[in-house]
């Protein structure tokens, strides 16, 4: 992925997940947003096209913790503002935000001290983590998903991951894709909006994904 695919990404992510609280905050949050997935070391992105023109996209994280200080320290103030601005344009969204998310995502942002004082030791053991994927309707039933997927499994693999989870939404998510694709089912979680996802996983010493077309 580049930058000049981020408009496509930000379009399709708010085509394919309008209630999630990033896309909420809006289009010029979002696309500072994915654009840090572009610059850190720790973060994957992916265009698939066709035609010469994109028709899907991944983004993930083999180390979601490495990411994140990556996007507090050169994108923080940045992203802050953006989401400022959205919440202000977004009255009852800010009210949500203060009710169900400011301590959650306090806790994460405030920088860890000992993870500062910890040298890195690399991937070994981390858990890497597909945060969305998405396939234009029109080129689906192709294999574009899946061999999306399994680039980002084998970059994972490659760096030492023990294995990738996701979520997909309960009621019509991509759970039955996931398990075609041989992940496993480990559990459902809520939002604090109320919504049921799907926790899947993938042991990266079992093998790569298998592709379906």
């Amino acid at each position: 992925m580049d930058p000049d695919d981020i408009p496509f990404v930000v379009a399709e992510h708010l085509r394919y997940f309008p209630d999630s609280f990033f896309a909420r905050l809006g289009p010029k949050f979002l696309t500072a947003y994915n654009g840090t997935y572009l610059t850190g070391p720790d973060a994957r992105a992916y265009i698939a096209e066709m035609g010469g023109q994109p028709v899907g996209f991944l983004i993930g994280a083999t180390d979601p913790a490495a990411h994140r200080r990556h996007v507090l320290r050169d994108y923080g103030r940045g992203l802050l503002f953006r989401a400022l601005g959205g919440l202000c344009l977004r009255p009852r969204l800010a009210l949500h935000f203060l009710r169900t998310r400011l301590v959650r995502y306090g806790r994460k942002l405030i920088p860890n001290r000992a993870a500062r004082q910890t040298p890195a030791v690399g991937h070994s053991g981390v858990t890497a983590v597909l945060d969305y994927v998405v396939v234009a309707e029109h080129a689906r039933c192709r294999g574009i998903g899946a061999r999306l997927i399994a680039r980002f499994v084998k970059d994972a693999t490659d760096v030492g991951c023990a294995r990738v989870t996701l979520v997909t939404a309960a009621e019509g998510g991509a759970g039955p894709y996931y398990d075609r694709l041989g992940w496993r089912r480990q559990g459902e979680i809520r939002t604090p909006e109320g919504r049921r996802l799907l926790t899947y996983d993938l042991p990266l010493n079992d093998g790569p994904t298998p592709e379906r077309h």
